[in-house]
């Protein structure tokens, strides 16, 4: 269900949105805003790479409150899906801690995650196509099926198309549908941390929007969001705290508001696409 490996953190030297060095104005733009939000999950100076030796995180950090949409943007090759791969334990950690609500889980397993309350959705084959929607949502809770039922009405609440198509294959809905799914089967074991990672990759304007919406949606159920984005506009609009990344270490840190009228951050990550901002 996972890739070891992530197209949009491998840098390609011709492309003008590649990872570029770190301007030196950086540095006074990397504190955490304080939300008056308890700490539920940090991430502090991580070092990780997918081969020995060559490291994708060079101590990059982020700091998620309870109740907040972290978003994480960039440039491409930035180590923006390596980070959140990292927080969930598919990418080896070399140093740095990943802390949960006051406990060191760095690199433990992926199950153990998901057990302490880590849900976690990959960009790419993120539903099991031959299944049903409810299918998919089954194989979310697997491991306490008693309570299927219980999480199964919780989570169509959120996306109410998931009950009206249930019997479905996943493999037949549009990408914004599958999305849902994956979203959906990521919260059947009722999280309190939700690892997105490009929700918005490869699908149509039109589904994207209901796709940042649902997440809002999500947030707004109580469920804390880490999101890797691409589309550095739509992210920042409904980030309640965003980092920016630049050679796998931060460039910037602000509310979302903040970043999006930096000038700098304008002209060195967001570009054109700002003026529409």
């Amino acid at each position: 269900m996972t890739d070891s490996t992530d197209s949009t953190d491998s840098t390609d030297p011709t492309d003008p949105t590649a990872a570029r060095p770190l301007p030196p104005e950086a540095a006074g733009h990397l504190e955490h805003p304080d939300t008056g939000r308890p700490v539920l999950m940090t991430a502090t100076d991580l070092v990780a790479g997918y081969l020995p030796g060559v490291d994708i995180l060079n101590g990059a950090s982020l700091e998620l409150r309870q109740g907040e949409l972290v978003g994480i943007i960039g440039p491409n090759g930035a180590g923006k899906s390596t980070l959140i791969k990292a927080l969930f334990g598919l990418v080896p950690v070399r140093s740095g801690t990943v802390v949960l609500d006051g406990e060191d889980i760095t690199s433990k397993p992926a199950h153990e995650l998901v057990a302490q309350g880590v849900g976690y959705v990959p960009q790419t084959k993120n539903v099991f196509p031959s299944l049903t929607i409810e299918e998919n949502l089954r194989m979310g809770i697997f491991l306490d099926p008693g309570r299927f039922d219980e999480r199964f009405e919780r989570v169509v609440s959120l996306f109410p198309l998931l009950a009206d198509r249930r019997r479905e294959r996943a493999g037949l809905l549009s990408g914004g549908q599958r999305q849902m799914v994956a979203m959906g089967r990521a919260l059947m074991t009722d999280p309190s941390v939700l690892l997105l990672d490009e929700p918005s990759a490869g699908l149509s304007p039109l589904n994207q929007d209901e796709v940042f919406a649902r997440i809002d949606e999500v947030k707004a159920a109580g469920v804390s969001v880490v999101m890797v984005e691409q589309n550095a506009r739509k992210c920042l609009q409904i980030a309640d705290v965003a980092f920016v990344l630049d050679q796998g270490r931060n460039a910037y840190t602000g509310t979302g508001r903040e970043l999006m009228d930096d000038p700098t951050v304008i002209e060195l990550y967001l570009g054109t696409l700002a003026r529409d901002l």
